[in-house]
């Protein structure tokens, strides 16, 4: 009898250190990452962004063939009062070009090394619409592109809403030749409701993600050319008409077009 209560109450001891360790690894999963920047868009409705995180971007073309003027005008980039940033592409003649929009970046402000990198979007919807939330190499003016290194967290053609991709571009390996893989919604599609992009980044290795899912990895292993992720990067976040990506809207494309921004969060790994 006292053999049967010892093998049960071992048995039972067992169970528990084993439940413990469960939820130690699930709370460790947890705490894993520790925000350390964000930026909610909460604000009166065509409130510029917050100028301690963001900065602009002025100008067109980019080397991509882009066919918008992007702006700082809020007519292109505010907050809409209800939480979100809008950036909102328009077709309008200005400075030599036919439409408008804008590109914020978080240089010379915010420049993390590693990290979780978040943002919850929807997406446009149309031919010739590219949207993108992206990180650039800091030192791009020192080294140039692509020595820089590009990490394309979430890109966007407007013509197909149920893609996104995630890329790499550097040295070797940028443009078509870019390090890329594409995740696909089922039953859902990326212009109808908000979804969260994100990525973790650690030394030798970056993981993608949509909502939680985990599509693509890349280490040094899986580029042809150097590695260039170790120094700090900066924020984009854009809406591009035109470009190589997705080429011009077509008769089929409406205007004005938005995209919807929730929020965007960076977490740095506990040690």
């Amino acid at each position: 009898m006292k053999t049967t209560q010892t093998v049960l109450l071992f048995a039972s001891l067992l169970l528990l250190a084993v439940g413990l360790v469960g939820c130690s690894d699930s709370t460790s999963s947890e705490e894993e990452w520790q925000l350390v920047w964000q930026d909610e868009f909460t604000g009166p409705a065509g409130q510029s962004p917050d100028a301690g995180k963001w900065d602009y971007d002025i100008g067109t073309d980019w080397g991509n063939a882009q066919l918008e003027y992007d702006t700082d005008r809020p007519e292109n980039v505010s907050l809409d009062g209800n939480g979100h940033l809008a950036i909102v592409a328009r077709e309008e003649s200005y400075q030599q070009r036919n439409y408008t929009s804008a590109r914020i970046n978080t240089r010379d402000l915010f420049e993390p090394t590693y990290g979780r990198f978040e943002a919850r979007m929807r997406m446009p919807s149309g031919q010739g619409l590219w949207p993108a939330f992206w990180l650039l190499g800091a030192n791009i003016d020192s080294v140039g592109w692509p020595q820089c290194g590009e990490i394309d967290i979430m890109e966007y053609r407007g013509q197909e809403p149920l893609f996104v991709h995630g890329s790499l571009h550097g040295p070797g390996y940028s443009g078509q030749q870019a390090v890329t893989q594409r995740f696909s919604l089922v039953n859902d599609r990326f212009d109808t409701g908000f979804h969260t992009f994100a990525i973790e980044w650690r030394p030798n290795e970056i993981k993608w993600f949509v909502d939680g899912t985990l599509y693509h990895t890349a280490t040094p292993a899986d580029v042809s050319g150097e590695w260039v992720y170790d120094h700090p990067f900066y924020i984009i976040l854009n809406l591009a008409v035109g470009g190589n990506y997705v080429g011009p809207p077509d008769a089929g494309t409406s205007f004005p077009q938005t995209l919807l921004i929730d929020w965007v969060r960076v977490y740095r790994a506990v040690p």
